[in-house]
Order: C-alpha cells, then sequence, then structure tokens
C-alpha cells in the first residue's frame, strides 16, 4: 500500500491540476461573444473535470483522515472547503434556473434572438447575483482552502 505521504502528493496533484480547468471553464464564457448550448456545454464539461479533481481527493481521502487531524491549520482547511461547496451549491440555484428560462426561450439552440436576459423572467437579475455571488465565493474559498491545504502538505510532509 502507499504510503501516507504518496497519497498526500496524488490528493495534491489532482486538486492543483483542478484549477487549470476551472480557468480554461471560466473563459470559454467569458471569451464567447454569445453563450450558445455549444459554448455552455463545453464550458460545463472543463468545469465538471475541476470539480472531480478536487472532489475525489476530499471525499475519498481528506474527509475520512479530518477526525485524526482535527486541529488548527486541519480545522480551517476543512472550514474553508466546506464554505467553497456551500458557495457553489448557491451558485446553483441561480444557475439552474437561468438555465430554465434561457431554454424555455430557446436561447440556446436559436441564440440569434435580440432578447435581454432580464426580460425573460422577473427574478433573473436576482439568480444572475446567486450565480455571480457563488461562483466568486467558491473560488475565493477554494483559494484559501487550496493554500492552507498547501501549508499543512509543505508542514506535514517536507519539513
Amino acid at each position: 500500500m502507499a504510503s501516507e505521504a504518496t497519497i498526500a502528493t496524488l490528493a495534491g496533484v489532482a486538486v492543483t491540476l483542478s484549477f487549470p480547468f476551472y480557468l480554461y471553464g471560466a473563459w470559454l464564457v467569458l471569451d464567447a461573444e454569445m453563450v450558445t448550448w455549444s459554448v455552455l456545454v463545453t464550458h460545463l464539461q472543463y468545469i465538471f473535470v475541476g470539480l472531480v479533481l478536487t472532489t475525489v481527493p476530499v471525499v475519498g481521502w481528506m474527509i475520512p483522515r479530518l477526525a485524526a487531524q482535527f486541529g488548527g491549520l486541519a480545522v480551517l482547511h476543512a472550514l474553508l472547503g466546506l464554505q467553497a461547496y456551500a458557495m457553489l451549491v448557491f451558485a446553483l440555484t441561480g444557475i439552474v434556473r437561468i438555465f430554465q428560462a434561457k431554454y424555455a426561450a430557446n436561447l440556446y439552440r436559436d441564440p440569434e434572438q435580440d432578447i435581454d436576459l432580464n426580460d425573460l423572467h422577473e427574478n433573473m437579475g436576482a439568480w444572475r447575483g446567486r450565480l455571480r455571488v457563488g461562483v466568486f465565493g467558491y473560488v475565493l474559498f477554494w483559494l484559501g482552502a487550496y493554500l492552507i491545504g498547501v501549508l499543512r502538505y509543505l508542514r506535514l510532509y517536507i519539513g
């Protein structure tokens, strides 16, 4: 069986590799003049890979070990990570509703329509706000948890 340091290294590499997927997925949407169905699906594929690269080590290795390490930086690391996922769920409450409204208006299959997103539904502004706050919060807390994780790794396995 692999040593704890080896598993910690693999977990750290997986989480580190997730960040470029998040960045590229975000860039796809930001760079598109119009977010079509194809752009959205490609964006979600990259984001999904990033989430898998982060979530598998968290669920498979970090959470089971948390009780044995409960204290100091481990608590902060877990708290920031948990908050990141809470912000992701908050973002999803907005994106699901935005997706439903855009799909109902056929904006993914026929993106040439000249429709203001806020005209699609009376709550569109609130949903877009949830999405922005959730995504910003996820990235902020993910970065905090990542940096604490790197610090913990260095303290526990390097020196």
